[in-house]
């Protein structure tokens, strides 16, 4: 019995010499903090909740439908029919006679010597290829020319929808073509469109919503 209380006390002195003044610190140190209550540590993890999002005032219209109302785009069709017409009326010419020489090439070619057989051969290849690049450059003249035609109608649409917009103190203006914007709420978008004409001259006063 005295040798296990002896043997005791040995390998409590020993644990005490082990165990180190700072290490002894750190242990009590750590059994004096308190732990924070379960709750309060989630209140301050629990992210805050975003302020509401501000509406930025708009508009909206169809450009499209109001761009075919200025009295100038019927002048700028029409201005474009009797150009692409005369184009038309060359690429007819050229093709016709290229049908001409053809029929004359397949009536004579058993009768033609070798020689004038390439050279007509020739000449309706080349007829053909300047017809084909006739039609081509038309087309892109064409494409050219009615930009032309309307940009001025653009730039006045879109000077009137700018106008309209400082007026109005709106941030942006959508264009709603081509099924863009299928729905706009109209407690955040504003209808610009009568404002637009009104600003065009095409109606005198704005209609009452």
């Amino acid at each position: 019995m005295k040798k296990h209380i002896t043997a005791c006390l040995l390998l409590s002195i020993m644990l005490c010499c082990l165990l180190t003044p700072a290490t002894a610190q750190e242990v009590v140190e750590e059994q004096a903090v308190p732990q924070q209550p379960v709750q309060q540590q989630q209140q301050e993890t629990t992210p805050t909740t975003p302020a509401t999002v501000q509406v930025l005032p708009f508009g909206y219209l169809s450009f499209s439908s109001v761009f075919v109302q200025m009295p100038e785009y019927a002048q700028a069709q029409q201005d474009f029919a009797a150009l692409k017409a005369k184009y038309e009326a060359e690429a007819t010419r050229a093709e016709d006679e290229f049908q001409r020489k053809f029929a004359d090439f397949l009536q004579g070619q058993k009768d033609f010597p070798t020689t004038i057989l390439q050279k007509r051969q020739a000449e309706l290849q080349d007829l053909m290829e300047k017809s084909i690049s006739f039609r081509q450059e038309s087309q892109r003249m064409l494409e050219k020319a009615e930009k032309e035609m309307q940009q001025p109608l653009v730039d006045k649409l879109k000077q009137a929808i700018n106008e309209v917009g400082n007026e109005l103190g709106l941030m942006f203006v959508v264009n709603t073509d081509d099924n863009a914007c299928p729905f706009i709420h109209p407690s955040v978008g504003v209808d610009v469109t009568a404002p637009v004409l009104t600003r065009l001259g095409l109606i005198t006063t704005t209609p009452a919503p």
